[in-house]
């Protein structure tokens, strides 16, 4: 799709009645998101939430609230953190209070960038369309599910390797074992399969490579083989 995301920016922020100029605010966003440690957290995430938002926009009861947590729900992504939902919000809700933004809607975007925090199974309509959507990467094409993977290796470079292995290893199988991985019958329909694939190749790929990083018993000498490739 040819997007022209100041373009959608400008027409929400006019569809919402939010006071002053829009320019501002869509540049600090832009900005934020084109940091030079993100690699999947960037506009493109964003830019891909908003086409999967299109496709349902008709089942959300508020798809305004639903698209501005959408754009702000990674504002604020550091690696190092575990408040960066908290902080999105409070960033979000500050620049729409600043744009006379009614608090009822505030308060509607601050609950739903919360949601994506945990990725929670909820009972508002809206959350599960927002958690879905920022879930849709999980049932992409072989190609591009295997670049979000390498681009979260990226975002958590930092991390050492047999840390990383077991952290991305805990979160997908948590994801396999729920009883759907989306909430919405949508996007059960439209990726609930390709994900499992998707999710448990990406498994045997940590598994395999958990096994290569240990240190191997050597069945001749009895001693530990430290050349055991990783």
């Amino acid at each position: 799709m040819d997007h022209q995301p100041e373009a959608q920016w400008i027409m929400l922020w006019q569809r919402i009645a939010a006071q002053g100029d829009s320019h501002p605010s869509y540049r600090d966003l832009a900005q934020r998101l084109a940091e030079p440690h993100r690699a999947y957290h960037t506009m493109r995430h964003i830019l891909h939430c908003l086409d999967e938002m299109a496709c349902v926009r008709h089942l959300a009861a508020h798809p305004d609230a639903v698209e501005m947590a959408l754009w702000y729900h990674d504002a604020i992504y550091d690696t190092h953190a575990t408040d960066n939902e908290a902080q999105s919000a409070t960033l979000a809700a500050h620049r729409l209070r600043d744009a006379f933004v009614p608090e009822t809607f505030v308060q509607m975007v601050v609950r739903l960038i919360m949601a994506t925090q945990h990725h929670p199974v909820a009972e508002d309509p809206d959350t599960r369309l927002l958690v879905d959507i920022d879930l849709a990467i999980l049932g992409q094409s072989t190609h591009i599910f295997d670049a979000y993977e390498q681009h979260i290796r990226q975002e958590y470079a930092w991390v050492p390797h047999e840390a990383f292995l077991d952290g991305r290893t805990r979160i997908l199988r948590a994801f396999l074992d729920r009883t759907t991985i989306y909430a919405t019958d949508y996007f059960r329909q439209r990726y609930e399969a390709p994900a499992r694939i998707n999710i448990a190749r990406s498994l045997r790929v940590l598994e395999q490579q958990a096994y290569l990083s240990t240190p191997q018993i050597n069945a001749f000498e009895g001693t530990l083989d430290e050349n055991a490739p990783e």
